[in-house]
Parts: structure tokens; C-alpha cells; sequence
């Protein structure tokens, strides 16, 4: 099990997945620093924002799980595949969420007239590699299914 390397990809995307939870997304200064973080919303920008850093925390988890899951079923590999497959999904609505709040908190500072300078900051950067590491995993399965193929015709 812990021979494949598709599982080594697999960890590494989960612990991603729960380190982005643990910093900020976005954030905005405005003298002073408000963040966009899975578990810090702000009210007053809307519901929303509220509901899009709620959201992002769902998908976080989601994907922290469904990449772990899919390490231990390694002897199932279309199971696997879908896993990963619906991880990549989970991780495209983490994205769509976090940068969704961001966007609405943008929106709210332009409405209230208060210059805000804003930027990514590491939860975003450490979500970025994921997609890429669920794609190394697929490649990893896909690999181990044909060498399981080829074992069976001998």
C-alpha cells in the first residue's frame, strides 16, 4: 500500500488541503488587515462572503478526506480513480469558494469607499499544487491497473 507512489501524491494533497484551512486566503489592508480565511468571515460584507467562507471550508475537508480515502483503497482502482476524480472536483469548489469571498469582500470595500490593496496570501498558494498532485495520482493508478492487466494475462 505504501509502495505506490500515487499514495504519496495523495498525502501530500490532503495535507494541503488541511494546512490551507489554517492560513489565510486573500487579504485586504486598509490601514488595517482583514483576511479571508475558512474560518473567519465578516458579516458585514454580505451573506455572500459569509456563505463562500463557509463553503470553503466544506471543500477543504472534503478534499482532505476523499484524498486520504482514496489512499486506502488502493486495491480497488476504479473506486480510486473516481475518489480522485471527485477530490479534483472538491478542490475546484475550495478554489471557486475562497476566491468568490474574496471578490465580495472586494466589492464591499469599492462600496463602502475605503481604498483597500489587497493580494493572495499562503492558503491560496498552498491550494494551487493540488490539482496537480490528484493529476501525478490518476497517473499513478492508471499505471498500476496496467501492470495488474499484464500480470493477469500471464
Amino acid at each position: 500500500m505504501l509502495s505506490r507512489i500515487q499514495n504519496l501524491y495523495l498525502f501530500l494533497a490532503g495535507v494541503l488541503a488541511i494546512l490551507s484551512m489554517l492560513f489565510p486566503i486573500w487579504s485586504f489592508s486598509t490601514g488595517k488587515v482583514y483576511v479571508v480565511a475558512d474560518f473567519r468571515p465578516y458579516a458585514d460584507a454580505g451573506i455572500i462572503e459569509v456563505a463562500a467562507s463557509y463553503g470553503s471550508i466544506v471543500f477543504s475537508v472534503l478534499t482532505a478526506i476523499t484524498s486520504f480515502a482514496a489512499i486506502f483503497l488502493f486495491k480497488n482502482r476504479k473506486l480510486q480513480q473516481k475518489l480522485v476524480l471527485l477530490a479534483i472536483a472538491f478542490f475546484a469548489g475550495d478554489l471557486f469558494s475562497g476566491l468568490t469571498a474574496a471578490h465580495f469582500m472586494n466589492e464591499y470595500f469599492k462600496c463602502t469607499c475605503i481604498n483597500a490593496t489587497h493580494g493572495p496570501e499562503a492558503g491560496f498558494f498552498l491550494i494551487l499544487p493540488e490539482p496537480v498532485l490528484f493529476w501525478l495520482a490518476l497517473g499513478g493508478i492508471k499505471k498500476d491497473d496496467k501492470i495488474a492487466n499484464a500480470y493477469k494475462r500471464l
